[in-house]
């Protein structure tokens, strides 16, 4: 019987093939971490309408529609790192207003620090190959 073979150069090669190369991609997958961080800090600001974060988010290319905003904050809500109250809006209709909650903030906080060490590793090790 001959010896299991080491398979971890495959899983490698593997690894290197599901590489995102396309840049739509690549910011797609960028994107999906950090949503919900730029909700808590658009937040963090002042409280808004759903609405209101969505056009922020939109003109920033941070999401592709309005529908995808609403599934996050009610995720946001659920880990109660944002609170919803009804008010009335700009146009005199009622909409539900997005506030952070201390420990939306809290978790804000943490994200910047882990936020800034990364952009910095990578800064340091790809800023110079622009």
């Amino acid at each position: 019987m001959s010896p299991p073979r080491d398979l971890s150069p495959l899983r490698h090669k593997a690894t290197l093939c599901r590489m995102v190369t396309d840049e739509t991609a690549m910011k797609t997958n960028l994107r999906r971490g950090i949503v919900e961080f730029c909700i808590l800090g658009l937040l963090n600001k002042q409280p808004q309408s759903g609405l209101d974060l969505s056009e922020t988010l939109h003109a920033n290319s941070l999401i592709a529609s309005e529908g995808t905003l609403y599934p996050l904050l009610s995720r946001l809500r659920k880990a109660e790192l944002v609170e919803a109250t009804w008010r009335e809006s700009t146009n005199g209709r009622a909409s539900r207003y997005y506030a952070l909650t201390p420990v939306g903030r809290e978790r804000l906080r943490s994200f910047e620090r882990v936020w800034r060490s990364i952009t910095r590793s990578v800064d340091e090790i790809i800023g110079s190959a622009t």
